[in-house]
């Protein structure tokens, strides 16, 4: 009898270091955050020009997460349908593909937005989102003028905008500091 409960007590000891073990080891949660209005609020990219049919390009923002992450969501929104735009995620200095998606635009002027499998992005890393598309919102400052980057949006910093023209998936080499043509962003989650 005395053995059964010294393995009782045992047993009983274990499980409650095992239990509380685990509570110390619970890891904070962080909250979702897209960083676009933001971007487009320090910009102060206010006036908006629906652009449809209007020659297909390769366009997007290059930025930094200031934080490790991960990202969960690709968002977009166009003035016109389209069902299958091509978004791509690269690696800015090694100019590499890290992802590629589809996203359906099934209705204009709706902002549509796709769960990926996630994608971890690395503190002080440089990436890039770009989309692939005839159809775009061109936002701009009213007196066209100019914003200095980086841009600041949270846990993320914009580097820059680029586009270049055609269909293939190709880096941009254009840089533009007067416009962004979107809106396309992502959903980010500080993951440390």
């Amino acid at each position: 009898m005395k053995t059964f409960k010294s393995i009782l007590i045992v047993l009983v000891a274990a499980v409650f270091t095992v239990s509380c073990s685990s509570d110390k080891e619970d890891k904070p949660t962080f909250k979702t955050e897209n960083p676009l209005d933001a971007y487009y609020t320090a910009t102060g990219f206010t006036t908006i020009t629906n652009f449809i049919n209007s020659g297909d390009y390769e366009f997007g923002l290059a930025f930094t997460p200031t934080v490790k992450g991960k990202i969960k969501a690709i968002t977009l929104k166009l003035p016109a349908t389209n069902p299958s735009v091509r978004v791509t995620i690269w690696d800015y200095t090694a100019k590499s593909v890290l992802r590629s998606e589809t996203l359906n635009v099934a209705t204009a002027d709706v902002q549509v937005s796709k769960e990926i499998s996630e994608l971890a992005l690395e503190k002080d890393k440089k990436y890039m989102i770009t989309m692939n598309s005839n159809d775009w919102y061109k936002k701009n400052k009213a007196d066209n003028s100019n914003v200095t980057y980086p841009i600041i949006a949270g846990n993320i910093t914009f580097i820059e905008y680029r586009w270049i023209s055609g269909t293939a998936q190709t880096f941009p080499t254009n840089v533009s500091a007067n416009y962004n043509a979107g809106d396309l962003s992502f959903d980010f989650q500080q993951i440390e």
